[in-house]
């Protein structure tokens, strides 16, 4: 991963679907201004370990991040928005997390997450991470050295490292 410690969050679009099912675009960089927020870096929708332990993790600990003084928090993986929303109702996310794809690969690339998982059939997606993020600059981020693990990125162990 490029993007380091101290580093200000570079632009990006990125796509959701609102209430109504209409396409949005955010801008990362606007959406993390005058906020403490975690984004969670994530392969893809509705594989094994995101589903399973990486953004549960963050469902069933939202109120120790917000005590943490996270004030959002953002789910971005290698998908369109329309799967992203699927998977956020089928894991009851609510209004705790929201749900944006990055389907151009846009953001992921300008911030060096990008992994080639074409062997398995993914194509490129994004390495696993978790990422800390407070008016704009990055204060902490941990990515996994391999997408199937869930460790360093993992909502008990990355909130308890931070104040």
């Amino acid at each position: 991963m490029k993007i380091k410690i101290g580093d200000k969050l570079p632009s990006s679009e990125l796509f959701y679907l609102d209430q109504n099912n209409d396409v949005k675009k955010i801008d990362i960089l606007e959406f993390c201004k005058k906020n403490k927020t975690i984004i969670l870096g994530m392969p893809g929708a509705f594989t094994k370990t995101c589903s399973g332990i990486h953004l549960p993790g963050y469902i069933k600990n939202y109120d120790l991040a917000l005590k943490k003084g996270v004030t959002k928090i953002i789910c971005v993986a290698v998908n369109d928005p329309n799967v992203m929303k699927a998977w956020g109702e089928s894991q009851s996310v609510e209004n705790k997390i929201l749900m944006a794809g990055d389907p151009f690969l846009k953001f992921t690339k300008t911030i060096g997450a990008e992994i080639d998982k074409s062997a398995k059939g993914l194509g490129i997606r994004s390495n696993r991470y978790t990422m800390l993020v407070e008016n704009g600059q990055v204060i902490k981020v941990e990515e996994e050295k391999e997408t199937a693990t869930c460790e360093l990125s993992a909502a008990e162990n990355f909130l308890k490292e931070i104040n």
